[in-house]
């Protein structure tokens, strides 16, 4: 996956394309594997409000990418360029693992790429999606979709989720974290768009979860319940249950579930640490009931999951087994 190209062209939201091109337009400092080779494609010069850009190739070049990346597209009461859709048809034909950010969903589905295919875009935009092609299944609620070949993220930041994501395929959970570093924020987001349409979580200290979560994080190792988390944050069960789902989109229980998958994920890529180990360093256990979520949430079981990136981070490896997704 390592030929990435930018399918732009005048009328695409220059924040989402600067996204993309940070993330894959140079590997973090601290990062040894093989970059992305990353080229910006489309018709020459093209306009994006204020700004102007002169593509590395024309929009014929997408055909010869791993990733295809689409940026949001300003205005979607416009249909996109027969050029740019047609070119997005030949690129997702020739086999392509195609992307797109925010709005960009809108101009996937007009190639056909989304049709019979869960996706999202924008909470504002979601409605009109799903009203203009009926044969994609929009979900407003995610952060982003991931159907293999085929991936759609919401608005603005939830982009940079779903490059991380990508990155996280590609080269594993601990390369992924340092490009995170790099950018100042977390490697993951759990939860849905519903938690930012009206009522964004407040980042001020006083937060209810604000002491709780990196509280939580410390202490993976232990076999800590939903009891625990809401003694620690002096309030009850059901009321620590409304703040998580306020604050992540998801329960307690299924948030520090994500977490210790996460952390077992780092563990296999940069230890040798048996897996019996690992269970007990991530609150898991045993090596069953790690083994048993670890292939629910990843769909590989741990031992795949190491060899694939080990072998992938060694510098010349060029190849390996994409995940499965949902």
């Amino acid at each position: 996956m390592r030929a990435v190209a930018l399918a732009v062209t005048d009328g695409m939201l220059h924040f989402e394309l600067s996204i993309a091109y940070e993330v894959f337009g140079s590997a973090p400092a601290a990062v040894t594997v093989p970059w992305y080779d990353l080229t910006v494609c489309g018709p020459a010069p093209v306009s994006f409000g204020p700004f102007r850009l002169e593509p590395d190739h024309g929009l014929g070049h997408l055909r010869n990418a791993d990733t295809v990346i689409v940026p949001g597209w300003a205005d979607t009461d416009v249909e996109p360029p027969g050029d740019l859709i047609d070119a997005v048809r030949a690129a997702h034909r020739a086999g392509a693992r195609m992307v797109s950010l925010c709005t960009g969903a809108f101009v996937l589905a007009a190639a056909g790429v989304l049709d019979g295919r869960r996706a999202t875009t924008h909470w504002a935009h979601t409605d009109a999606l799903a009203a203009r092609h009926p044969a994609v299944e929009v979900d407003p609620d995610v952060l982003y979709v991931d159907n293999g070949r085929v991936l759609t993220s919401a608005g603005k930041a939830a982009a940079l989720d779903l490059c991380l994501h990508l990155v996280r395929l590609d080269h594993g959970s601990s390369v992924a974290n340092t490009a995170a570093r790099r950018l100042v924020v977390p490697p993951h987001r759990s939860g849905g768009q519903a938690q930012f349409v009206t009522a964004p979580v407040p980042e001020q200290d006083d937060h209810p979860l604000a002491a709780l979560l990196p509280w939580t994080i410390e202490r993976l190792d232990q076999p800590l319940t939903v009891e625990d988390l809401a003694r620690r944050a002096g309030m009850s069960s059901r009321h620590l249950g409304r703040h998580f789902r306020a604050a992540t989109g998801t329960t307690p229980l299924q948030w520090l579930l994500a977490q210790r998958i996460r952390h077992a994920q780092e563990l296999l890529e940069r230890t040798d640490d048996g897996i019996d180990a690992i269970a007990s360093a991530t609150g898991m256990g045993t090596a069953t009931t790690l083994r048993r979520h670890f292939n629910r949430t990843l769909g590989v079981p741990p031992d795949t999951y190491r060899r694939t990136f080990r072998t992938r981070n060694r510098p010349g490896d060029g190849t390996h087994p994409l995940l499965k997704r949902g």
